[in-house]
């Protein structure tokens, strides 16, 4: 991923938002990006202390905080299991793998996303889908895309 496109996409929507981009923000928003695998707060934690060994978690979660509401990042929760954080910010459901706690992305087409919506009474209209499929993969590990991130599953 291009970081010069990360950071101008950080810079602007917290700009939006009347926020400053600061070191901290970039390194938490980084950290999601670089490995896309529904991280927890504690993961982020650990992966940006190597860059930042002066961070501290509390300073991790107020960088989450912004990001979600600036709509860089969504909130995955997942029932008694502490919130991750994804990247992916199109209209889509996740996969919960029980056995080994990995969450994949599972991409729905338009088509899908209204039939869904379809079934809401007449005067409900959603703003926001939030589907979670659960159980076990086949593989322990779905098979790496070219740039070695874990596949997306993709119902069409």
């Amino acid at each position: 991923m291009n970081s010069e496109v990360t950071t101008e996409t950080l810079n602007l929507k917290l700009a939006q938002a009347g926020l400053r981009s600061t070191r901290q923000r970039e390194v938490v928003y980084n950290a999601i990006l670089a490995k896309r695998d529904h991280p927890t707060a504690d993961e982020i934690f650990a992966r940006v202390k190597a860059d930042m060994p002066s961070i501290s978690l509390a300073t991790v979660y107020n960088c989450l905080d912004t990001l979600v509401q600036c709509h860089l990042v969504k909130q995955v929760h997942l029932e008694r299991e502490s919130t991750r954080f994804c990247p992916n910010l199109s209209e889509h459901a996740h996969f919960h793998d029980n056995d080994t706690g990995q969450v994949f992305d599972v991409q729905l087409d338009h088509e899908i996303l209204e039939k869904l919506s379809s079934l809401l009474p007449k005067d409900l209209e959603p703003s926001s889908i939030d589907i979670t499929f659960r159980g076990r993969s086949a593989a322990a590990t779905p098979p790496a895309n070219e740039s070695g991130e874990p596949s997306q599953l993709n119902f069409s």
